[in-house]
Order: C-alpha cells, then sequence, then structure tokens
C-alpha cells in the first residue's frame, strides 16, 4: 500500500506526460502481480468499492475530530481524501502496513455494517500519504491527471507492447489483471478478443482548422448531438459501449435487445446514441431529451417508451466475423448500407452523407444548421483506415459556431484539486422581464490562469453573502459566455438549460443592465 501512495503523490506532483508514464512504467515493473494489478485498476478507473461512500468518511473523522474544525479544513483544502488524511489524529502507524492487494480484498464485498470498522482500522494502520490514498482508492476519485489511456500507454511502454494491442483485449480481461501480466512479460501468449464481445478503441477526429478540403477526398456527414457509442454482438452476447468504453448496456437495454433480434450476426458497429422525438421515423431530439436516460443503470419501462433511444449508424468496424478497420472508409460505408436492412428499423439508420455543390456550400450547411440534434459536420477521408485515436489527415470535426450571451455572475465556487484555493465555478444570470436575475448556467473553464486569479480577487472583494463554500457576489460583472445550444428545463428557474456553458470573454467594461435578458435567450431555444 505504500508503494502505491508514494506513487499517487508522485504523480499528484508532477505536470510532464513523459514523466508520468516513467513513473507508472517503473512501479507496474517492480510491484507484484495483485498489488500491480490493483493499481491499474484504481489508474483505469476499473474499481468500484460501492460499501465506502464520502458520508461514511466524514462521519468516522468527525467522531474523532471537531466537526467544526474538519468542516473549515474541507472548506479550505477543497479535497476530503487530502484533509481527512492529515486531520486523522496520530495513532501509532502498526508495523507492516497492508498491502495494496489486501486493501482492496477487505474493502470489497463489505456491507454498509461491517465497512466503518474496517475503513476505521485501515485508516489507523497507515501514515497519512497511505490515508490519502486508502481514500482517493476507496472512493474511486483519483483527480491526479492520470487517464486511463496514460494508464494504460505506461503499461505498453514498460513492457514493450502496442497499447493497441492491450486496448483491444482490455474489456475482455478482470482486475488484478494476472493475465495481462503474464502476457506483458512473456510467461503466457497474448489474451484474444475474438468471440468475446470486447470494446474497439473508437476513431477520433481533429478540430478542423484550416480550411477548405478537397471535397473529392473527403465526405461530409452531420455530427450528431448525442453520446457515441459502440454496439457489440459476438459470442451469443450483446454489448453497448460508450466512447469511454464503459459497458451501458443495462442503461440502454431497448437498444442492445434490438441489436440482438430478429436474426442477430457478429459485428461491432460505430454511431450515435440519441432519443427518437416521433414513431413514424427516426427523427433525433435534443441531447436534453437524451440526458433523461443517461446514468440511469435500470430504466423503468415507462422512461423507455417516453424516450426510446436509437443509434445512428456511422461506421462498420466488423461483419460477419471479418475484420474491416483496415479497409477504406468507402469499403466500410459500402458494408455498413448493406446490413442496414437486417436491423430493426425503428431502433436503427445510417448517418446520411451530405451533397454540396463546393466548399463554400458546404460552409453554409455548416452555418445553417441549427437543428437540435445537430453539432456541426464530420469530414472523412474516403480512403481512410478506422485506426484507433486521432489521425492527423484522416477525420475532421467542424463544429457550428457557438452561440453567445452576455450574463452577470451571481455566486462564485471555490474548485477541487489545484483549484481548491480559487473561486473557480461560476454562476451567471440573465434579467427577467420584472428586473430580476435568474441563473441560467454555471461554468468553470475557458478563462486564463491569469484571467482566473483577477476573478478570484474580485469575489473575495465584492462578495455581499455566504452560503457554506458558496459566495454570493455584487450583481456588477459581465461575462460573455459561449455555449453550444439552450433547451428549455423545468429544473431551473430561468426555466433554461445550457449545453457546454463556458467563459468567451470578460466584460468588466460593461454595465450589468446592459446584460442579456431570458427574452433574448429563449429565442435561441433548440426546438
Amino acid at each position: 500500500m505504500q508503494a502505491f501512495a508514494a506513487l499517487l503523490d508522485a504523480l499528484l506532483f508532477t505536470g510532464s506526460r513523459n514523466a508520468k508514464l516513467r513513473l507508472i512504467g517503473d512501479y507496474l515493473r517492480s510491484t507484484p502481480d495483485a498489488d500491480r494489478g490493483w493499481a491499474l485498476a484504481a489508474l483505469t478507473g476499473g474499481l468500484d468499492l460501492k460499501a465506502v461512500q464520502p458520508s461514511l468518511l466524514k462521519a468516522l473523522v468527525t467522531a474523532r475530530v471537531d466537526p467544526v474544525l474538519f468542516a473549515l479544513s474541507h472548506d479550505f483544502v477543497g479535497d476530503l481524501a487530502e484533509t481527512i488524511s492529515l486531520l486523522w489524529p496520530g495513532v501509532p502507524v502498526s508495523e507492516g502496513a497492508p498491502s495494496l492487494d489486501e486493501v482492496v480484498r477487505r474493502l470489497s464485498g463489505l456491507s454498509r455494517a461491517e465497512a466503518p470498522a474496517v475503513v476505521e482500522a485501515l485508516l489507523d494502520s497507515l501514515d497519512p500519504q497511505g490515508r490519502y490514498a486508502l481514500i482517493k482508492l476507496a472512493t474511486g476519485s483519483l483527480r491526479i491527471g492520470v487517464s486511463a489511456r496514460l494508464a494504460k500507454t505506461a503499461l505498453a511502454d514498460a513492457f514493450g507492447l502496442d497499447v493497441e494491442a492491450v486496448e483491444e483485449v482490455w474489456h475482455g480481461l478482470a482486475p488484478p489483471y494476472a493475465t495481462l501480466f503474464a502476457w506483458a512479460e512473456g510467461r503466457a501468449p497474448a489474451p484474444l478478443a475474438s468471440d468475446l464481445p470486447v470494446f474497439r478503441p473508437f476513431m477520433l477526429a481533429h478540430p478542423l482548422e484550416e480550411t477548405p478540403l478537397d471535397l473529392d477526398a473527403y465526405v461530409a456527414e452531420w455530427k450528431w448531438d448525442g453520446i457515441r457509442v459502440q454496439l457489440v454482438h459476438a459470442g451469443g452476447e450483446t454489448r453497448l459501449y460508450s466512447r469511454s468504453g464503459d459497458d451501458i448496456t443495462a442503461s440502454f437495454p431497448d437498444v442492445a435487445a434490438a441489436f440482438a433480434t430478429p436474426a442477430p450476426f457478429p459485428a461491432t458497429l460505430d454511431g450515435e446514441l440519441l432519443v427518437r422525438t416521433g414513431d413514424a421515423e427516426l427523427a433525433a431530439a435534443s441531447f436534453n431529451a437524451l440526458q433523461q436516460r443517461l446514468g440511469r443503470k435500470a430504466p423503468a419501462a415507462k422512461l423507455q417508451s417516453e424516450a426510446p433511444a436509437f443509434v445512428r449508424l456511422y461506421d462498420a468496424l466488423a461483419v460477419d466475423g471479418a475484420d474491416l478497420r483496415a479497409e477504406p472508409w468507402t469499403v466500410r460505408r459500402a458494408a455498413l448500407e448493406g446490413l442496414v436492412s437486417r436491423l430493426d428499423p425503428t431502433r436503427f439508420d445510417v448517418s446520411p452523407l451530405i451533397e454540396a455543390a463546393d466548399w463554400t456550400a458546404l460552409e453554409a450547411l455548416r452555418e445553417g444548421a441549427r437543428d437540435a440534434a445537430i453539432e456541426g459536420l464530420m469530414l472523412k477521408r474516403r480512403d481512410s483506415a478506422y485506426i484507433a485515436g486521432r489521425r492527423a489527415g484522416l477525420w475532421y470535426k467542424w463544429k457550428r459556431a457557438a452561440l453567445t450571451a452576455d450574463c452577470v455572475l451571481m455566486y462564485a465556487q471555490r474548485g477541487h484539486g489545484k483549484r481548491s484555493g480559487l473561486y473557480s465555478d461560476f454562476t451567471f444570470g440573465a434579467w427577467s422581464e420584472d428586473g430580476a436575475l435568474l441563473p441560467v448556467g454555471k461554468a468553470y473553464s475557458g478563462f486564463t490562469d491569469a484571467e482566473l486569479n483577477g476573478l478570484d480577487r474580485w469575489v473575495r472583494s465584492h462578495t455581499v453573502a455566504r452560503f457554506g463554500p458558496v459566495r454570493e457576489v455584487e450583481k456588477t460583472y459581465v461575462v460573455e459566455v459561449a455555449f453550444d445550444s439552450l433547451h428549455l428545463s423545468k429544473r431551473h428557474k430561468s426555466g433554461l438549460a445550457m449545453r457546454f456553458p463556458r467563459f468567451f470573454r470578460l466584460r468588466p467594461d460593461k454595465p450589468a443592465d446592459e446584460a442579456d435578458t431570458i427574452a433574448t435567450l429563449m429565442a435561441m431555444v433548440a426546438d
């Protein structure tokens, strides 16, 4: 456990990507099997220790430490694990701290009733660094600047493997990954992904920055505003994966069932998960409609009926046992169009191609696309193979221009991690007809470090009220906010919900009473 704690500590204070790769690689090479397997699972988000909740940890620490001291410390530090690890009373560390394998096995399968005593004993057996690692591990929120892809790349680099080969078999393996490390060290052959419904890494696009492109070499299609998914049917099983490789089959059983019937055939397809607006044809609703179903692990039949999901297909990675990823886009597109007739037409269709006489005409189509379910355009080389990750020159995303509005800052909250000492999460509003300022969104990006420092100073000197970690500020500071779309919302007092809001420009020079109104924003609402 102490070695894992030291790794987390080093990663937390390392900004360099290459340095992080070396740290993880060194740890994986020098650590015994079970420990390094659980560490890799933690770094890639593969651990879920449900019995340990933040509420349990707070109850344990406030039973030993003054609750007011804890609350004030947590508010200032901003990170639960760091606060508890430092405040936990100085019980002498017992000889022989538990291994990472011991910790995971003790925490796995705990009942809620057993959890307090076990977690308390583990905290007592570790030093502050170990306690920090324990809490991060148990709550599943490492927040150390390491993505799942980076951890897999570190594994591949450390043992001379191809990271795409690792990704290929990843979802067929389970922690602590004894099979994976046996392969990595040459003690066993590579695990096979054949006949298993495993996830294949998505091909991704670069933002289009230089225009125009040669439309004889590239094809255009709409970039739909849902969530990217991969449908897999193999070995008699069906899976639905998100872009990050999470298995979301249980959240969309209607789609999975439709893909497995009436005559299932082995295939791996790439597409966009959307919600239907009508029964006659697959008209896509806005992302706001899809949000009703996201995150629900067992959606009720009523919800499935009211918000029926479907997949608009982009690509075919494999069909009838043949891997098509090395084939050019034209061949894969023909295969996709040939198989769609074998699928349920109420659940699947093919994303249409866009015909444009020239680049000027295509640009006009993009600018005019304010459909609620369209984000912009995708441009794909006709001869491109399906290659995992982003490869320059093959696929581009060309999003429509963002909408903007002038809004007034209303509330600010301190951030987490490196931003725990700064007010970096901002709620902003627009004016109603009767002159009230109503919240319309919240953003924590879009500003430079220098601008954030300036905003933090402004918040501290213009606070009018405090509500725990939140400060209400004078309604005088205007910011220009960019967002992808606006939707009606019953959950917000303003009746509006912004999609991907972020700061676009600071406007402290502009009078607050000249900021935009709710009526102006209502005119931007997507249908």
